[in-house]
């Protein structure tokens, strides 16, 4: 049969039409509301019925926005026995009994906490709430006791063991990383909060705890040794977050309107999602994630963007590289072992596991013989945002002008204007103020590799450092420029290394022009004090 082109625009307008009806879930955290309110939902029921069924206590650590509320709210519902909810599901086919438990959700995302008083209120409004329902006791003062005599009452006035759910059950502590006294003080109230699941074993019927962070050692979950850590468990990596079959499962049709929305061809489309939105691994070996709160929103406006970013970035991420005076160089190739990655603790001075955590960094390999996970970015929404986010927290760069600065840097390379460039790189240096500078020969080397970074997003730039060496290459259409840095030195003597270690070799055969840069970076004027060009004729 042979299909017209005119037909071909039918049926790509049909599509269009259904998908501007379909309904994607962004910001959407009640299961019940999406189910009802017909939403698009990607199907993760299974798991839910498996962990239901193979164990009583879990914990599982993931990145803001990759559906974690959704998931209690879905184990909460399935709790309540809302069969309605489910039909069409994986989950209905597997289940028999629909049994209704009594639930106690937390969520602790709803709260500024910045005084011990902030945890304090949110967690007495919870505990008034569920006493409304099950009963107080006067005997039972503070927190602790409060929530072990619901958690008894609500089991026996129901005849049913409880439920129960907790949701970022670290943002108190992220909140006041930097603050070692709050820090304490919420550590010490959540430990005794969350010990009532240990205590309380024989009440429980099964408990889910979600966070980005996992505070281990000394810390929150150090009594906890009965509630299991799936963070990384290879058979729930897809628990949250799109794999690219559910893509296509669930959003083939809008694959091909989006591809024709952006005027591209269907292949260059699946690839652009892939770059921009993929590469999550919790464990080595596994299929990678997508963020899945980028990939909805990017169909629901049909045009690609930094959805995540749009967000906000914790501002506490920047506080523990600066705290920890980290080399900024080693986020494109850290290294850390399985324990380093799977609990923080809060009075280490290695930010890695925060970032990793996070969502910022990712697993990128996995050396087993000496278990050793190789990390990097997970894609390139996730690794130009952060770029973007450090500017003028090392720089003189206010945040409203990174743009502009990164327009004029790239401008200054492909016209050949390097000295503007370097003027403008001596800016950046000029204004830092000086307490915020613990290493000035870091500090320095931190802002080439933001810098070079910035240019890498939109011409070719690589940044190296090894054995104090410290070199950049920026590749436009016309021009090649290799450039030779020094701390402390001269800059006829970065030029010369230039020479002498033949950096231009591999470009000999290049029909574009070359140009090398020597630069010296001087301690006592705290900048660029001098700099040389040499064009190679």
């Amino acid at each position: 049969m042979i299909i017209s082109s005119i037909d071909k625009q039918k049926n790509y307008y049909l599509c269009y039409l259904n998908i501007m009806k379909k309904l994607y879930p962004i910001g959407i955290q009640s299961f019940e509301k999406l189910r009802k309110e017909n939403y698009l939902y990607i199907d993760k029921t299974s798991f839910v019925y498996e962990l239901v069924k193979s164990g009583s206590y879990y914990f599982l650590s993931r990145p803001r926005r990759f559906g974690k509320s959704l998931l209690l709210s879905t184990f909460e519902a399935y709790f309540q026995g809302k069969k309605e909810l489910f039909q069409g599901l994986a989950v209905e086919k597997m289940e028999k009994d629909w049994i209704q438990y009594p639930i106690l959700h937390l969520d602790l995302n709803t709260q500024k906490y910045d005084s011990p008083e902030s945890l304090d209120n949110i967690l007495n409004m919870k505990l008034d709430e569920w006493e409304s329902l099950y009963g107080s006791n006067p005997v039972e003062i503070g927190a602790p006791l409060r929530f072990l005599g619901i958690v008894r009452r609500a089991a026996e006035q129901s005849g049913r063991r409880v439920v129960i759910l907790i949701d970022e059950y670290d943002k108190p502590m992220l909140q006041a990383i930097g603050n070692e006294e709050l820090q304490d003080s919420y550590r010490d109230t959540l430990k005794a909060f969350y010990s009532v699941l240990k205590t309380m074993d024989k009440y429980i019927q099964f408990a889910f705890l979600t966070g980005v962070t996992k505070f281990g050692k000394v810390s929150v979950f150090s009594d906890l040794n009965n509630l299991k850590d799936i963070s990384m468990d290879k058979r729930y990596t897809e628990l949250c977050g799109i794999t690219n079959e559910e893509i296509h499962h669930y959003l083939e049709t809008d694959l091909h309107i989006l591809a024709d929305t952006q005027g591209m061809s269907y292949e260059e489309t699946c690839q652009e999602l892939k770059e921009c939105y993929d590469g999550y691994h919790f464990t080595f070996d596994s299929a990678g994630i997508y963020n899945p709160f980028s990939l909805l929103n990017t169909f629901d406006s049909m045009s690609f963007g930094n959805y995540w970013f749009e967000t906000g970035t914790p501002s506490y991420l920047v506080k523990l590289l600066k705290r920890d005076n980290y080399d900024l160089h080693q986020l494109a190739n850290d290294k850390a072992t399985s324990d380093t990655l799977n609990s923080i603790d809060s009075s280490s001075k290695n930010p890695v596991p925060v970032i990793y955590q996070s969502g910022y960094l990712t697993i990128k390999d996995y050396d087993k013989r000496f278990g050793i996970y190789y990390l990097g970015f997970p894609n390139r929404e996730v690794e130009e945002g952060f770029i973007k986010y450090l500017v003028p927290f090392y720089t003189s760069i206010d945040e409203g002008k990174t743009a502009f600065y990164i327009t004029e840097f790239v401008h200054d390379v492909e016209e050949g204007n390097y000295e503007d460039f370097f003027i403008r790189l001596q800016s950046l240096f000029a204004d830092t103020p000086y307490e915020l500078i613990r290493d000035l020969e870091l500090h320095y080397q931190n802002v080439l590799f933001i810098v070079s970074k910035l240019l890498g997003f939109y011409v070719q730039a690589e940044y190296h450092t090894s054995d104090g060496r410290i070199d950049l290459t920026v590749q436009t259409d016309k021009y090649i420029y290799v450039m030779e840095f020094k701390f402390d030195g001269s800059a006829e003597e970065a030029l010369q290394q230039i020479e002498e270690k033949r950096y231009i070799l591999p470009f000999a055969k290049d029909n574009r022009k070359i140009v090398k840069v020597g630069v010296n970076f001087s301690s006592k004027t705290r900048n660029i004090e001098k700099w040389l060009v040499k064009e190679v004729e």
